[in-house]
């Protein structure tokens, strides 16, 4: 000190001159820092079998392959980057500067640790935080006391209460399909989007947009456009930082959707909370020991009562957990009903032990489906199964490492993202011999306690696990035995001939186009 004191007396250093040396050795210290910490994070991941990148861009130009794309990336992550590491399950990718690894083997110890640890959503879920928030997004203690408060919203017996809508929508479907049972091919796919999203509009909010009798609403219109975006902005690497996805064409869409999306889910919330107030919805709660008893509530109502009972769920919190409920269950469960008609008109032999099932469960009535008719569906939610393995709804997802791993004998640095890639990870043959092949009996009891847990992954697994589950099994089965009972499915494009989109969502190309003729109902 009394050096510098000294050289600023005798005029051989200025005090500014002195600051600014110091800034400088500041920055070129924190520069050089980055540097090494960069090289040695980039030497560690290269050391993961991948495609070659280049500096800056990493493997980006291999996605932009517009105007064939989503299919074509999709292929390029389940065929081409994914055979870089097929002797271990496990490569390396860069899209821009950010590295990612895809896993798809099943390695019960190390997927155990991934997915029961490591709880940071991926980047793609910072890009859906507009419209969806917290059972995607929160982290810590926050995610634990959400999780914890809203786990009772789904106690099988407040499920059972949405049998009713379930049915109520399936019926409505069935009838929208039997014009078109004459043998002649439909593309069902939208029937089936309509219904779904009419049923999780319904059971959420408790107030239905109407799909399947207006498509064209500007609330329908807004779902799926919105989807579309997302799935653009995330594999392009500048439209990452927000402020320039704001300034993009798709960013102003974006913003469109949202007020539409909100203006809907606000609107709901504002009628619902002036009927709890008023008590025509508050003298329908119970105490919980009495669970049972409450009827035609809304996913909404039971925030609004769990807030009500001191939860201290604001109306914010209350709208992101409705979008989120929203957000994953209506195309998630409409592409699984889909791929499950789908491979079930392809086999003609299994669809007639479905409806052998059904039969001997509903006989010849043509009576709604009741909870104990669904636990009797056993041979269905095998086959409902097994199309998810092939046809996961969810072909990635991710989790952000908080801490430094290891995977497969390479070292994964902190702060990198894991993408697990079920479609991928569901065709390892030496947990389903001969992958390719639909074949339900996989899943019954026995075979499936063959299996480890992280084997068949199409809910996620561990603590972050899908928490609506449930909810998905028990509409998928109504819908698709609601088809069933009334139609033979028969589908007409070919495995080997079906264009896959890898987006958000796994969907086909073109859609699902099957041949209806109506079934005769046997009383067995």
């Amino acid at each position: 000190m009394a050096l510098i004191d000294s050289l600023i007396s005798s005029g051989g250093l200025s005090l500014s001159s002195l600051i600014t040396y110091a800034l400088i050795s500041v920055v070129v210290t924190m520069v050089v820092s980055w540097i090494i910490k960069r090289q040695k994070i980039i030497s560690t991941i290269e050391k993961i079998p991948g495609p070659k990148a280049i500096p800056i861009l990493g493997n980006t130009l291999d996605l932009l392959v517009e105007p064939r794309e989503p299919r074509v990336v999709f292929t390029i992550f389940v065929n081409d980057w994914c055979d870089y590491g097929v002797e271990r399950g496990i490569m390396r990718i860069w899209l821009g500067p950010k590295p990612y690894i895809m896993i798809f083997k099943a390695n019960p110890a190390e997927a155990s640790v991934l997915l029961l640890k490591h709880f940071k959503g991926a980047l793609i879920y910072d890009y859906i935080s507009c419209f969806v928030f917290t059972c995607l997004l929160v982290a810590g203690s926050k995610w634990h006391s959400r999780r914890k408060t809203l786990t009772p919203a789904f106690h099988f017996k407040i499920l059972e209460d949405f049998v009713e809508v379930f049915t109520q929508q399936a019926d409505k479907l069935v009838s929208k399909l039997a014009p078109h049972a004459d043998g002649k091919v439909i593309n069902i796919f939208p029937f089936v989007t309509c219904a779904t999203l009419d049923i999780i509009c319904e059971t959420a909010m408790g107030v239905s947009p109407n799909a399947q009798d207006d498509g064209d609403s500007d609330y329908v219109k807004s779902v799926y456009k919105i989807n579309s975006i997302l799935q653009k902005r995330q594999f392009r690497p500048w439209l990452h930082p927000d402020i320039l996805f704001r300034l993009s064409e798709y960013g102003v869409e974006h913003e469109k959707c949202l007020k539409v999306l909100h203006g809907f889910t606000n609107m709901a919330i504002d009628q619902r909370k002036k009927l709890f107030k008023e008590k025509k919805l508050a003298e329908k709660t119970v105490e919980d020991d009495d669970i049972g008893k409450k009827k035609k509530l809304a996913f909404l109502d039971l925030l609004l009562d769990i807030s009500d009972k001191g939860a201290n769920l604001s109306d914010s919190d209350i709208r992101e957990e409705v979008d989120t409920f929203m957000f994953e269950g209506h195309d998630t469960t409409s592409a699984a009903i889909n791929w499950s008609l789908y491979l079930i008109g392809t086999h003609p032999d299994i669809q007639e032990k479905i409806q052998e099932e059904l039969d001997v469960v509903f006989g010849g009535s043509n009576r709604p489906a009741t909870m104990d008719d669904l636990r009797e569906l056993k041979y269905l939610e095998c086959c409902i199964k097994e199309a998810l393995r092939l046809f996961p709804s969810v072909p990635l997802f991710g989790r952000h490492l908080k801490e430094d791993a290891v995977i497969e004998g390479y070292h994964i640095p902190a702060e990198t993202t894991a993408l697990i890639i079920p479609y991928r990870l569901h065709r390892d043959p030496e947990q389903f011999p001969e992958p390719e092949k639909f074949d339900p009996e996989r899943f019954t009891p026995e075979n499936s306690a063959k299996r480890h847990n992280y084997a068949y992954v199409p809910f996620s697994a561990g603590p972050r696990n899908c928490i609506g589950q449930k909810f998905a099994m028990m509409e998928e089965k109504i819908v698709i035995s609601s088809i069933l009972r009334n139609f033979e499915v028969t589908s007409t494009v070919k495995r080997e001939d079906l264009i896959i989109l890898g987006e958000i969502i796994l969907r086909p190309e073109d859609g699902i186009f099957v041949s209806l003729k109506p079934r005769v109902i046997v009383d067995r």
